[in-house]
Parts: structure tokens; sequence; C-alpha cells
């Protein structure tokens, strides 16, 4: 289909991931609805789709409740039309020791951040099988598979996108169906969720380093739902190095994470007292905080690692070739040696 003629949802596109990946989307010629809860949020990302050359709808909703995100989901068809892309995005957390969570805030954060991918993913489906075509793409995290502390609830919540992708993708294969779900694994992003998720760290919280832009995790969403059907990407040199780690010695991880989780995810800096909790009420609803976060100094908007995701069949038959090369050479010198 003509990118420039699809429609695209997006939910918790007011900042981060989703508003970046509304631009890039947006700077295709496709009309974007903009789903979150931020009204000051959802604004400022209006404007910068359409100055990029996209048309934008925005929609306060929480993704939370199911009838709500199937209402918005029948709004777009109405208003706009057929949803050809559904990109779920959003998600809130607790940086907080899991002795410290209440049960309250432990199941919002499973309901924002992992049901609110069901109920998206459920609404979009519910219109694209009629039709038999259309695409998800769930945005996921290297802490897809591998859990580490100060963020249990979040981490519980991505390992479940994780199984109910794979779950749903083997049914679709099943049926041979038109409609394709892909999953984005991403890195550390210098997003406005340290400013705004809600804290009990001493400290500011910050992303585990290396930090990417979320320009650079927006160009790999908008690949995969131009790409997907393969079943995920990772995203970064880090994602793919932790993934292969726990692998190969999640026990050996589970000690260094022990050793190193906590410093990590703060900085030297004491946390603001009056830093915003967007566990209930969004942060951005009369704020914009935009698409970056603050760590822009330390932030990357480049991946060899990406590129090398994205174009793997190159990248093997290029080592394939460097191989047979390397074999060839070396049995050329046994030979000489051999002389």
């Amino acid at each position: 289909m003509d990118k420039a003629r699809r429609i695209v949802a997006i939910t918790g596109s007011s900042g981060g991931i989703g508003r970046a990946s509304a631009v890039a989307f947006g700077r295709q010629g496709a009309t974007v609805a903009l789903l979150a809860r931020g009204e000051a949020g959802l604004a400022g990302a209006a404007q910068e789709v359409e100055a990029a050359g996209g048309r934008a709808w925005t929609l306060s909703v929480d993704v939370a409740d199911a009838d709500a995100v199937d209402a918005a989901a029948e709004r777009i068809e109405r208003e706009l039309g057929p949803i050809d892309v559904w990109v779920n995005v959003a998600f809130t957390s607790v940086f907080s020791p899991f002795s410290e969570i209440s049960a309250a805030e432990f199941a919002r954060v499973t309901e924002v951040s992992y049901l609110g991918y069901v109920y998206g993913t459920m609404s979009a489906l519910k219109r694209m099988r009629p039709r038999n075509r259309g695409v998800i793409v769930q945005v996921g995290s290297a802490l897809a598979y591998r859990g580490i502390p100060l963020q249990t609830a979040y981490c519980g919540a991505k390992h479940a996108i994780q199984g109910f992708n794979e779950s749903l993708r083997c049914e679709l294969l099943h049926e041979s169906s038109g409609i394709h779900t892909t999953m984005v694994q991403m890195p550390a992003v210098n997003t406005p969720q340290f400013s705004w998720v809600l804290s009990r760290l001493p400290r500011q919280a910050q992303p585990v380093p290396p930090i990417y832009q979320p320009e650079l995790a927006a160009r790999a969403v908008v690949y995969a739902a131009e790409h997907p059907q393969r079943r995920e990407y990772w995203v970064g040199g880090s994602t793919a190095g932790t993934l292969i780690a726990n692998a190969v010695a999640p026990g050996l991880l589970d000690r260094y994470l022990a050793k190193t989780g906590f410093n990590a995810q703060q900085t030297a800096e004491p946390r603001h007292p009056d830093q915003p909790k967007n566990l209930w009420e969004p942060a951005d609803k009369r704020k914009d905080f935009g698409t970056r976060g603050i760590f822009d100094s330390r932030a990357s908007n480049r991946s060899a690692q990406l590129w090398a995701s994205q174009h793997y069949a190159a990248v093997g038959t290029a080592a394939a070739g460097f191989l047979a090369s390397v074999a060839v050479a070396g049995r050329a010198l046994l030979r000489s040696a051999n002389r």
C-alpha cells in the first residue's frame, strides 16, 4: 500500500518512542491517529506530525480501559478510514524495590503496560480480520527477556507482552492470515519517562547506558511496520548483547545486575521531590514534555546493530563470504607450508 495513504494508530504517542514514531510516519505522509492521556502532549505531537507532512488526529484515552480503546478504534475507522497499522507503545512504571510497591500500583502498571497492549491488539484485530490485512507492532524492550532490579512491574509487563505476542503470531500463522504482528525490542532510550514515572529511588532515575534517542527507535518501528514478516527486531548493540548474554549465562547476569543494577539506573543527582507522577494521571496533561528526555548529551541517534538487524541476509552473505575467504587462504598457507 502507498505509504502516504496509510492510516496508523499509535498508543502512548504524546512523548518518547510513540511520538517519534508518529512523526516518522507523518514524514511519509501518513494519517496518524495519536492516542494518549496527556492533552498538552497530544497537541504538541499533532503539530509535529503535521509539520513533518502528515495528517494528525488526536484522542485522549487510557489504554487500561478496554471499552475506551475499542471506542477509539471505532472512531478512527469511522472518521479516518480503515486502520492499516496499529502500534502499541503506551506504558507506565514504578522505579522502586519490589518491597516498596503497593498492590494497587503493581496492578496499575500491569493494566497499562501489558493489558493496554492486549486491548489495543484486540481492537485492531477486530477491524483488520474482515479485510484480512493489517500490521500490529508491539514496542518491546530488552527487558522482555531480561529482568533487572528496581523495575519488577515493568519487566513483568514486557515479559507478558512477549509471550502474548508469540502466541498470537502462532495463531495468525495457523490461519494463514494476511494480518501480521511483530515486536521491536528496544534498548535504553532517552524518553521523558525518567522525569514523570513514579520513583522511590533516592537519586534521579536514568536509562542504563548506552542510551539511544527516540528517533532511532522510531526508525525501527517504521521499518518493522513495513517488514512485519519478521517475528521481532532488536534495536541497539546493548539489546543484542543483553539478550545473548541472558541466553548463555542468565545466572551470571543475575549476579552482575544485583551488583550494578541499582547504581546504573540512577544519576549522581538527588531525585527532585516534586517530580510529576504519571501512574494515575497524565504528567503531560497541561505541560508538553516533548519527545526526548533529559539525557540528550549522552544519547546516540545511530546504531550499526539496527542496520545489521534490518539487513541480516546481506550481513549473513558477507559473513559467509569472509569465512570462505579465510578458509581458502588457510588451505593455501597449508599447501605452501607442505611444499
